[in-house]
């Protein structure tokens, strides 16, 4: 991304693609051992024995490639100074070993913050789907990006 962004630039409605990420096996088994060692993310047996029907990557391993996306795709380039929380999250559909995801945001709410003029808030619904469109995860929550004039 070559634009670096301030909260002036977003726009409700404004859509912003984060890429795309293939899951492996692998990993999906190495973020299970180290933080959600539940048997149907480690094992493909144990996951055929599960409501999941097949391995599947933690919900949480699913949020993570999300942060890295964003990051990768927005905030990075941006002037974002965190977050205050995540609203709500769905996990939709498992995601599994092959999967592409594609992952997008959407704004859907700006403000300046009445508190700190110089930061402003921007609620985004991002979205998690498979290549051919299926949706795996949702979220939704706001982030905080310092205004051009504080900025300047």
């Amino acid at each position: 991304m070559s634009t670096f962004r301030h909260f002036e630039d977003f726009t409700v409605g404004q859509r912003f693609d984060l890429g795309e990420k293939h899951v492996t096996a692998e990993e999906i088994i190495a973020f299970a051992r180290e933080f959600d060692p539940q048997p149907f993310h480690l094992s493909e047996e144990a996951g055929k024995q599960s409501m999941l029907g097949g391995l599947a990557a933690s919900g949480w391993h699913t949020i993570a490639m999300l942060m890295r996306q964003l990051c990768d795709g927005l905030l990075l380039a941006s002037s974002c100074v965190g977050s205050p929380g995540v609203d709500k999250v769905r996990w939709i559909s498992p995601v599994r070993p092959g999967d592409r995801l594609k992952m997008s945001a959407e704004v859907i709410d700006t403000r300046i913050l009445k508190s700190r003029p110089g930061l402003g808030i921007v609620r985004f619904v991002f979205t998690i789907a498979r290549a051919d469109d299926t949706q795996v995860m949702t979220q939704e929550n706001a982030i905080m990006f310092g205004c051009r004039e504080t900025a300047a």
